[in-house]
């Protein structure tokens, strides 16, 4: 009986251990160090966060590894699967399943163009605001308001 109750408790915390594991972020940058004070990890310089499929891409970042949030400025972009936002700043929310994207926003898919001065895509539900300036290229039709909404799963504004 207590073999089982150790198994069964050795699977438990392995099982554990691998989600725990799956979520770490993968950190590169030209210049990296961890910030005791803050508990956060300051990037600098052609800066690479990637957890699970997002990738973000920017000159500075910082990144709390506990709430996977991540902070980051200047030429920043956003890569999820097949879909790629560029904005000069972004906040990913990380256990939230969010990101806002600011300074400039543009995503270019399926041909269809979307400029804004910001967005917040919810990779949990796959939609996307868009607000600010909003223009939509999409083939010959061109549609410009303050707020648009996007169903990335499929391709569509709503």
């Amino acid at each position: 009986m207590k073999i089982r109750l150790l198994v069964s408790l050795f699977l438990v915390m392995l099982l554990l251990t691998g989600t725990a594991m799956a979520a770490k972020p993968v950190i590169n940058a030209d210049k990296t160090y961890f910030d005791i004070t803050s508990g956060l990890y300051v990037l600098e310089g052609n800066v690479y966060v990637e957890v699970g499929s997002r990738i973000v891409r920017a000159h500075k970042a910082k990144v709390s590894i506990g709430s996977l949030e991540v902070w980051a400025t200047g030429g920043v972009t956003l890569t999820q699967d097949d879909i790629t936002f560029t904005g000069g700043d972004v906040y990913v929310y990380g256990t939230q399943k969010r990101a806002q994207i600011d300074g400039g926003v543009v995503l270019n898919r399926n041909e269809k163009t979307i400029r804004a001065d910001s967005v917040d895509f919810n990779w949990g539900t796959k939609t996307a605001i868009f607000t600010g300036n909003v223009v939509v290229n999409d083939g010959d039709n061109v549609i410009e308001k303050s707020v648009i909404g996007y169903d990335v799963a499929n391709n569509k504004i709503i």
